[in-house]
């Protein structure tokens, strides 16, 4: 697992104390001034105290300032050079952006995001859950809004691979479903932030029924976290006009293709067929590119 010192931040930020979340406040909204300034300088900028700039960096993990420090100025020149491939020298998108600039902003984004859940996935997490999922009679998979679309997209997965999945984006029927489920049983939820209380009241209930729980997030300290068996922790940075539904979306769909491949490979024998099936089967439902054009 790669540590890099702005995504312990962005996930870490929401359970700081309020002292220490100022000065991680003022770390992200300009990291790259903050690496250049002293442990006093940062702690009169975020109107905090040196102790609390202490505190803040050892709340992350570090020694202290100065390692904390290090690893800022670290990431600060990766992410430099990663702009650069991407032809942005600010990557936060400004109301006067033309649409070439927005373009190349999101594409930074998005493809950091992916990137950076990618060095952060738990791979040992990932194949407990790949083989919980593989032995499981059945699938529960919750999300709602923009995290309904996520689950959306892995039960579609699993379905046409032939395993039993059901998704759900609202409460009751999620509540129903997972009151039925049996020990054996898999109950995945995402939630961006780990606070969607309809995702920790599904996952608590298929828990009460022996299911084994899963809980995808941006926020590995959040209260639902505490709570599931396996934890699958995305990586995505929210910008002015990029909120975390929209961040957030791709980072899920990104853990759903490594989940789904790890899945796949451990029913090498038995995927091919369902999967030509399910192919097969919407064919006579496509256009032929030799299809006579009409009107005009």
């Amino acid at each position: 697992m790669v540590d890099d010192v702005m995504r312990k931040l962005r996930a870490s930020l929401p359970a700081l104390r309020p002292s220490e979340r100022r000065v991680g406040e003022f770390v992200q909204t300009d990291p790259t001034l903050a690496v250049n300034l002293s442990i006093t300088e940062v702690a009169e900028a975020s109107n905090t105290s040196v102790a609390s700039v202490v505190r803040f960096s050892r709340s992350l993990g570090y020694s202290g300032y100065a390692e904390f420090r290090r690893e800022l100025a670290s990431a600060v020149g990766r992410e430099q050079v990663s702009r650069s491939r991407f032809g942005v020298s600010d990557s936060d998108i400004s109301a006067d952006d033309d649409a070439q600039s927005v373009v190349a902003k999101v594409a930074f984004h998005e493809g950091k995001a992916i990137e950076d859940t990618a060095a952060a996935i738990n791979l040992e997490t990932l194949d407990a859950v790949a083989g919980a999922i593989v032995a499981a009679p059945r699938v529960d998979i919750y999300g709602v809004a923009s995290s309904g679309v996520a689950a959306t997209d892995l039960q579609q997965k699993l379905h046409r691979v032939g395993m039993v999945s059901f998704a759900w984006s609202d409460v009751h029927l999620a509540l129903t479903s997972a009151a039925v489920l049996t020990p054996g049983c898999v109950a995945i939820g995402f939630s961006h932030s780990g606070l969607t209380v309809e995702i920790g009241e599904s996952l608590a209930a298929a828990r009460a029924r022996g299911a084994t729980t899963v809980l995808v997030t941006n926020f590995p300290a959040s209260p639902i976290s505490r709570d599931v068996d396996h934890l699958l922790t995305t990586s995505a940075s929210e910008t002015r006009y990029r909120p975390g539904a929209m961040s957030g979306r791709i980072a899920q769909l990104a853990v759903i293709d490594f989940l789904f491949v790890r899945v796949a490979q451990q029913l090498t024998d038995q995927f091919a067929e369902p999967l030509e099936q399910t192919y097969n089967a919407v064919q006579p439902h496509r256009l032929s590119y030799d299809r006579p054009r009409t009107g005009h």
